[in-house]
């Protein structure tokens, strides 16, 4: 978190107040003297002060929390969209569209409208249209950039609101106050510091001023939310390496009570093959032996002729 010192305060030129004349009572405590009919503010308390409205913001954004920055008025317009772009937070730098916070649903349903027209526009479809209709929808769509842009993203309520010049910013204010929304504002020596949570006494008139303190507070935000949304990308990680792990084990599992079912359902098979081919050899009785086929006739003996010469073998006789 960057700490603002007196010397940047005093070269922004943060302690010039409104003339005397136009001064608000309630804003005494903050003034540390009158100088050639100008109040000057005291920038002790403004660096306390400024001090406190950042760890009040960052404490914000750490948690995840959203912070609105507006000011509309042409010295504050650039600081502001920088600064809440920077820390991707939503802002309000052209004109406070009435109700937006105390009327915040029908608010939303305009949001969607910007974001369904700059999908057509992006997609090309609106070129395809009717000249009429198509030039109808891109008024619309200019209109709902001005007034809305910087919003576009804010989905909820904000849990703090950065204004720049109470009077300025006055029904910004009322509603913020209304809703109970925490108020850091610039207070200049002309406005009553009462509605505000933390007042940073300051000129909201000259453009280094309301840059300095947009910026200091800008940085504070964008620290922390910088923070808040790398370790939410490492926890949804984290989550999603264990979703897969849990995936994987559950895979595992699933394959292995498919393969245990497919070895219980073919032993099962088995058993029962061997059970029914059992009963069915038990139901057919004992096998018989094959008939043994009879001796085979020994052949006849043929006689020997005698070679020349030789007497011929007496004949067998019977007995």
């Amino acid at each position: 978190m960057a700490e603002i010192g007196i010397r940047e305060l005093l070269e922004a030129g943060v302690h010039f107040g409104h003339q005397t004349r136009r001064w608000n009572p309630h804003m005494r405590r903050y003034i540390h003297s009158e100088t050639e009919g100008i109040h000057v503010i005291d920038l002790m308390q403004t660096q306390e002060l400024l001090h406190e409205a950042q760890v009040f913001t960052a404490e914000i954004a750490e948690k995840g929390g959203t912070v609105l920055f507006v000011g509309t008025k042409k010295q504050a317009r650039d600081a502001v969209k920088e600064w809440a772009d920077n820390s991707e937070m939503p802002y309000i730098n052209q004109r406070w569209l009435g109700g937006l916070l105390t009327n915040f649903a029908t608010i939303s349903k305009r949001i969607d409208r910007l974001h369904e027209l700059t999908g057509l526009a992006d997609e090309g479809r609106l070129e395809l249209l009717p000249t009429k209709e198509r030039m109808g929808m891109q008024a619309e769509l200019a209109k709902l950039e001005y007034n809305l842009g910087g919003v576009r993203n804010m989905k909820r309520l904000p849990q703090a609101i950065v204004i720049v010049d109470l009077i300025t910013e006055e029904i910004a204010l009322r509603e913020a106050e209304r809703l109970r929304i925490p108020i850091i504002g610039l207070v200049d020596t002309n406005c009553d510091p009462a509605p505000v949570d933390f007042v940073v006494p300051g000129n909201d008139d000259a453009i280094r001023s309301c840059e300095l303190v947009i910026r200091a507070i800008g940085e504070s935000v964008s620290e922390s939310a910088s923070a808040w949304r790398e370790q939410e990308e490492r926890r949804r990680a984290a989550e999603e390496a264990e979703r897969k792990r849990r995936e994987e084990e559950q895979r595992k599992r699933e394959e292995e009570q498919r393969a245990r079912q497919a070895a219980e359902e073919a032993a099962a098979k088995e058993a029962a093959a061997a059970k029914e081919a059992a009963a069915k050899q038990a139901a057919e009785g004992p096998e018989q032996a094959p008939p043994q086929a009879p001796p085979a006739a020994k052949p006849a003996e043929t006689p020997v002729k005698p070679a020349a010469g030789e007497p011929a073998a007496p004949a067998e006789t019977g007995s």
